[in-house]
């Protein structure tokens, strides 16, 4: 037992290297190329912004500083303040976690959906695949704005409506894209050889099939992602967001408009705020892209 033991632990170092491994050539390969890094530097400063803006804050996202309306930016308030009197500095780093996580949420489970409807319509053919897939052209053949509007005006602003209007808009286009991909793996040897053997559909589905299109999956998130982020800032912009007291980035935009002769640095900072994070994930989605295009990981 003792030897069994011995060799067990010897196995798992090297079993966790060959897991981690294609992992961390992508990203060897995405710090080799300049505009990648910058993509994954940016990402991940707003990712810590999330997690720690509100400890590092100065001040609470609705905390109205006495006297201090209109402030311009300075040593003191870094972004300035608003007309109200409340801190934009740190109501940009409250914001950052509802402008990450509700995307984010909303995305991974658009991802997890569209890729297991697209995979299995691929795979299963079909009937199948030609109910879904018409489904799915019906759902893309709405604008994606006019839906959103019309599925928060039904059910109500909200961050769990945002997902759900989120889920519903990215699960046709993700499921098209896995679609596609599984259709030029369906037919490999690998495929057929599993078939042979008699696996389960869902072995051949989640182990042989999903490995293979889980590029263009990761690519594709990266994308949902950063379209994620400027439809909630979107439609926190026009009302329909997280509703106040909170600090979406996208309402305080709209709210800052209103005096922007007087506290111009309300609107620039979240406006900022809202284009480097999405130009930073769509860098990294673009070194992603390049990544799997030409290194076949």
């Amino acid at each position: 037992m003792t030897s069994i033991t011995s060799e067990n632990a010897v196995q798992s170092p090297s079993r966790i290297k060959r897991l981690t491994a294609p992992v961390w050539n992508v990203f060897k390969q995405l710090a080799s190329r300049p505009l990648s890094l910058v993509g994954m530097v940016v990402v991940a400063l707003f990712i810590l912004m999330a997690i720690f803006g509100p400890i590092v804050a100065p001040y609470k996202f609705d905390a109205l500083i006495k006297g201090a309306a209109r402030q311009a930016p300075s040593a003191e308030f870094f972004f300035g303040t608003d007309k109200l009197g409340r801190d934009v500095y740190s109501r940009v780093l409250w914001g950052a976690r509802e402008v990450i996580v509700i995307p984010g949420v909303a995305t991974t489970i658009a991802v997890t959906i569209g890729a297991i409807i697209g995979m299995g319509t691929a795979y299963f053919g079909g009937w199948i695949d030609e109910i879904v897939s018409r489904l799915l052209d019906s759902l893309l053949a709405i604008p994606a704005l006019l839906l959103a509007l019309v599925m928060l005006g039904v059910i109500g602003p909200s961050p769990i409506g945002i997902v759900i209007v989120i889920v519903l808009l990215y699960v046709p286009i993700v499921a098209r894209v896995i679609r596609s991909a599984t259709l030029n793996v369906r037919s490999s040897g690998f495929i057929e050889a599993a078939r042979l053997r008699g696996e389960a559909n869902w072995y051949i589905l989640f182990r042989e099939i999903l490995p293979s299109v889980l590029p263009a999956l990761t690519v594709e998130a990266a994308l949902r992602f950063s379209y994620a982020i400027f439809l909630t800032a979107s439609l926190g912009f026009l009302g329909l967001g997280v509703q106040p007291p909170s600090p979406d980035w996208g309402r305080m935009v709209n709210e800052a408009r209103e005096s922007y002769d007087r506290t111009p640095w309300a609107l620039w900072f979240p406006a900022g705020a809202i284009a480097v994070l999405v130009i930073g994930v769509n860098l990294l989605a673009d070194g992603l892209r390049r990544v799997f295009r030409y290194e076949g990981v």
